[in-house]
């Protein structure tokens, strides 16, 4: 890490308090906190969710979200007064001078402009260059984000690319007038852990080169750990400490320090083994799928036990979520078969029957947007009930308070509550209600806590298997995270480029990865170490030639 304190302050605010209003009563969110950035700086902001992160981010440009108000505090920005500017003068200043990279992309891209339209919008406005040196100024970022082939990819619509790409896509864009300061919100939660070694290290390139400062918005320790120079810890509005990173890591002085650096608890009992010839609740057979002539999965097979986790993981666009797509009957394949206790399922959904549907319920990644935020928490969770069991009046709503006790929500408190009035650990808890209305045994969870922050992602886990052992569950979890995958699963199916490429119970996934290309995932995952990063881009550079080549030649 390096020294930046010998550099201009770029960005002070002092005292800042914000406030926000429900049901005409503001109450406080930021409380009194002070901040201090220099040019070329990263400061990372860490603390659980609603500890004010990202409003003490968003802030920081200026800018206050509606239902908000900052009370008091000043923010000078090189100078400028951001609380005293004009909207206008504010206006000219973000996307040029500050810049800010949401952690929803798929919410945040218009989804009817292509990635280097949306990419040449800022710089061409600011009369910073011509949309043609914008669209070559893309490519070249684009090439450095580590996006496949950086030529074509801006010329696609946001819902052609997968997750981590979008994300890959939107830092770049960020990055568009080479701004000052940029405020990073969890740029990296939708990235497999290859993909974000190389992003983490394009931002922190980017950033030394141009000077830029950021602050570092994050609940993954082990990536802050990579990025920041200093370390700011959050709690409920308030600064609970703050020092250089490698002093944070190693010396926390406060209680909530410690209790974040002890995180992940969630274990999962080892299992034991499924006897011989039980036969699978869930069975993938040599299935091919993909989108017009391209085949996205190839001649994939697993099986999923009653009260077994079996977790999906591998790169953006290894085919992860397509596979959830298959099992739902959204993406019927063009060859195999998805077996469901014993009998073949239509491969397309229109043709399963309503039971068919009921027995495979899916929770979603981004709770944010899987949610209509127009209908309240009774009728999210109340229309899987109606549909599938046929439940009205007093009955559902008896079975809608019972799925709330499920989930440890009060029903007193959150039945009548919109999406928006509700945390992400929350919204998220939310969507697994929602799942369980139907009464399924089968349950695909697509990277349900890579949003969260760590302690609530530990909550999150913990319910799940709980919820698996009362009701006998089978999940299949897609995931990236292989502290989730230590967590809960029991099997891990490894996947890259369409294939599965390794599958084998966890342990021995974990202690004898028998593919290069597990090795490669397994070593990728980040430490509690500020020298790792740049230590694993050296080890990792030639591991990552040889299975390029092997993915050519396939």
């Amino acid at each position: 890490m390096k020294d930046a304190t010998a550099k201009p302050v770029l960005l002070t605010m002092c005292g800042i308090e914000i406030e926000g209003c429900s049901d005409e009563t503001w109450s406080p969110i930021i409380k009194g906190v002070n901040l201090t950035l220099h040019r070329g700086e990263i400061l990372g902001l860490v603390g659980e969710s609603g500890a004010g992160k990202s409003t003490l981010g968003l802030a920081a440009m200026g800018f206050i979200r509606d239902g908000c108000r900052i009370s008091g505090g000043t923010i000078d920005f090189d100078g400028i007064d951001l609380r005293a500017a004009t909207k206008e003068e504010r206006r000219a200043l973000w996307g040029k001078r500050i810049a800010y990279v949401a952690q929803s992309a798929a919410a945040s891209f218009n989804p009817a402009h292509r990635l280097i339209d949306q990419y040449s919008e800022a710089p061409v406005q600011h009369g910073l260059m011509t949309r043609a040196e914008a669209q070559r100024d893309a490519i070249e970022l684009y090439r450095r984000m580590q996006l496949p082939k950086p030529y074509e990819i801006g010329f696609r619509y946001p819902h052609q690319v997968s997750g981590g790409q979008l994300q890959r896509a939107m830092t770049a864009m960020a990055m568009a007038c080479r701004p000052d300061l940029i405020i990073f919100d969890e740029p990296t939660t939708s990235l497999d852990v290859t993909t974000q070694i190389e992003v983490l290290a394009a931002i922190r390139d980017i950033v030394e080169r141009f000077d830029t400062a950021a602050i570092y918005i994050t609940h993954d320790l082990a990536v802050v750990a990579q990025m920041a120079d200093r370390i700011k810890v959050l709690l409920r509005g308030e600064e609970v400490e703050e020092a250089d990173t490698r002093t944070l890591l190693a010396h926390p002085r406060e209680g909530y320090t410690k209790s974040l650096w002890a995180v992940r608890s969630h274990a999962r009992p080892t299992q034991p083994p499924v006897a011989p010839g039980t036969m699978p609740l869930v069975s993938v057979k040599e299935v091919t799928a993909g989108y017009g002539a391209a085949d996205v999965l190839r001649n994939i097979s697993f099986d999923v036990h009653k009260r077994r986790t079996v977790a999906v993981v591998g790169e953006s666009g290894s085919g992860k979520s397509t596979v959830a797509r298959v099992l739902t009957g959204l993406l019927p394949p063009r060859q195999g078969q998805v077996m469901f206790e014993g009998k073949q399922l239509p491969a397309d959904y229109h043709h399963r029957t309503r039971d068919q549907l009921r027995q495979i319920q899916m929770i979603y990644q981004m709770a944010d947007t899987a949610l209509n935020p127009k209908l309240r928490i009774r009728e999210l969770i109340g229309r899987p009930a109606q549909i599938y069991l046929g439940l009205r009046g007093k009955a559902l709503t008896e079975r809608i308070r019972d799925l709330l006790h499920l989930i440890d929500l009060d029903p007193n408190t959150f039945i009548d509550r919109l999406p928006s009035e509700l945390s992400g650990g929350q919204r998220q808890r939310i969507g697994i209600a929602r799942a369980l209305a139907a009464e399924p045994k089968f349950i695909i969870c697509d990277e349900v806590t890579s949003a969260l922050d760590q302690l609530v992602a530990n909550g999150i886990l913990g319910l799940l298997d709980r919820l698996q052992s009362e009701f006998d569950l089978a999940y299949v979890f897609i995931t990236h995270d292989f502290a989730t995958v230590r967590a809960i699963a029991d099997e891990v199916v490894v996947m890259q480029n369409g294939r599965v490429v390794e599958q084998s119970p966890k342990e021995e996934l974990f202690q004898r990865p028998l593919d290069p290309y597990t090795e490669l995932l397994l070593s990728s995952v980040p430490e509690m170490d500020p020298g790792w990063l740049t230590r694993r881009i050296n080890q990792n550079h030639s591991k990552v030639s040889y299975l390029h080549r092997r993915v050519r030649r396939s």
